[in-house]
């Protein structure tokens, strides 16, 4: 089986999941089918937007997080630039992947191919360090 891989201008590419080998994976089964047939329909031409318009479709359609549909599909081999992922599910994999493997809470050996992806399409490795978050200064939220 050979992976789908998409690749923009930019040189960004992106690495679509397999359906899960698992017949009990019941679940799996349904955010990879929804994921992959909301994927067709979505009204952009930035593959990284449509991505991400997928993940957020599928969270709201199963009634699950947009960070848990998301390890499910890299569990199942999406790769993607960290812009197609939800702030949530980056936060797990940046604190994940910060932790020695035998910590508890370390990253899989998916989050782990997903990061050696990240740095064969050039992106940011400092990217975890580089967080803003909304400040309260004189009664206004102001970005630093």
């Amino acid at each position: 089986m050979t992976k789908t891989t998409e690749v923009t201008p930019e040189s960004t590419s992106i690495d679509y999941p397999f359906p899960p080998t698992d017949m009990e994976a019941r679940m799996e089964m349904e955010v990879y089918a929804r994921f992959m047939r909301h994927l067709r329909i979505v009204p952009t031409s930035r593959p990284e937007i449509r991505v991400l318009a997928s993940i957020q479709f599928v969270a709201d359609m199963i009634n699950l997080s947009d960070a848990h549909v998301a390890k499910i599909l890299v569990d199942l081999g999406l790769r993607a630039p960290r812009m197609a992922f939800p702030e949530a599910y980056l936060e797990h994999a940046d604190s994940a992947l910060m932790r020695e493997i035998w910590e508890v809470g370390c990253a899989n050996a998916s989050l782990h191919e997903l990061q050696r992806h990240w740095r064969k399409i050039g992106e940011d490795c400092f990217a975890a360090f580089r967080r803003h978050y909304p400040q309260l200064a004189e009664g206004v939220f102001a970005t630093s």
